[in-house]
């Protein structure tokens, strides 16, 4: 029997979202700085529009804060009751973050219907001045997160909140301009509600990613029926069985199976030849692979799924 273990020399130690550390700290500056102006606006102005987006800056905040504590918990080395580390403590922020910003959307829309119900004064000017500061908080935010966001589900979660706020801001400033011309006032709850629909598919397509992660489901992209054929198809090697692959975190994933041979002296070279395969073809680095014959096939006890 034979095994072949291969990981880079060890987990990474740098994740995706570790690469992208600095940028959600100056995003989390941002936020946090107009966070406490936004929300004084709000109640100010009487604008749930402008709550609305007071209500997702807060979230940011809540949000960047917990990616970087996932970041930095995540960093931390692997012991020997945690193996793989704290890499997956990533996917439990991004999926955090989903589930309270669902929940947000769901309180804007319970706020939109009772404004609609009992219409308040709204204060045009102040805030259309808030809202237009917010935007560009959240431009210059989601220019420090655009970078990181295609590959780390973590900032991914972080830029999909700062992105619908900004899109909040938008829909301030032309609610406020409404208010101002018109004296309409239904057109802020109206606003407020559109800001929390226009987010859900979004979040939602967060969460299912976060989940799919958690239940170790296979990476986007690889084919494991494919990869079974093409590992098949190498010299020496007679079939593959109980192939696995998952996601420890964004940008870290890993691959495990048994594979018969015709030859344990040939083990060693097709083992070299799947890890090849792998990270050329899938960028997957982090391989176990047993190597069997045809007696020890028969023997290893199959998972029951």
């Amino acid at each position: 029997m034979g095994h072949g273990h291969s990981h880079g020399g060890g987990i990474p130690s740098g994740s995706a979202a570790a690469r992208n550390k600095g940028r959600l700290a100056w995003a989390l500056g941002l936020t946090l700085a107009y966070m406490l102006v936004e929300v004084i606006g709000g109640l100010l102005t009487g604008s749930l529009a402008l709550l609305a987006d007071a209500a997702h800056m807060v979230t940011d905040a809540g949000g960047l804060a917990l990616s970087l504590l996932a970041i930095h918990v995540a960093g931390k080395a692997p012991t020997p009751g945690k193996s793989f580390g704290y890499v997956r403590f990533e996917i439990l922020a991004a999926l955090a973050n989903a589930v309270v910003l669902l929940g947000v959307t769901a309180f804007i829309l319970y706020e939109a219907y009772r404004r609609f119900v009992e219409p308040t004064e709204i204060l045009g000017w102040p805030m259309m001045l808030v809202a237009l500061v917010g935007l560009g908080v959240n431009l210059a935010s989601m220019k420090l997160l655009s970078g990181g966001a295609s590959e780390s589900l973590n900032v991914r979660g972080a830029y999909f909140e700062v992105f619908s706020d900004m899109l909040g801001s938008l829909g301030v400033i032309v609610a406020a301009l409404v208010v101002m011309a018109t004296g309409w006032t239904w057109v802020d709850p109206l606003v407020g509600a559109g800001i929390g629909l226009f987010i859900v598919p979004r979040t939602w397509r967060l969460l299912n990613e976060a989940l799919h992660i958690l239940l170790e489901g296979t990476p986007p992209g690889v084919d494991l029926a494919a990869l079974k054929a093409e590992i098949e198809a190498m010299p020496g090697v007679l079939r593959a069985y109980d192939l696995h692959a998952w996601t420890l975190t964004s940008g870290l994933d890993a691959m495990s199976g048994h594979v018969v041979v015709d030859d344990f002296a040939g083990g060693p070279a097709v083992i070299r030849a799947i890890r090849a395969l792998l990270d050329d073809r899938h960028g997957i680095e982090h391989v176990t692979i047993q190597i069997e014959d045809e007696a020890l096939a028969a023997e290893t006890p199959r998972l029951p799924i």
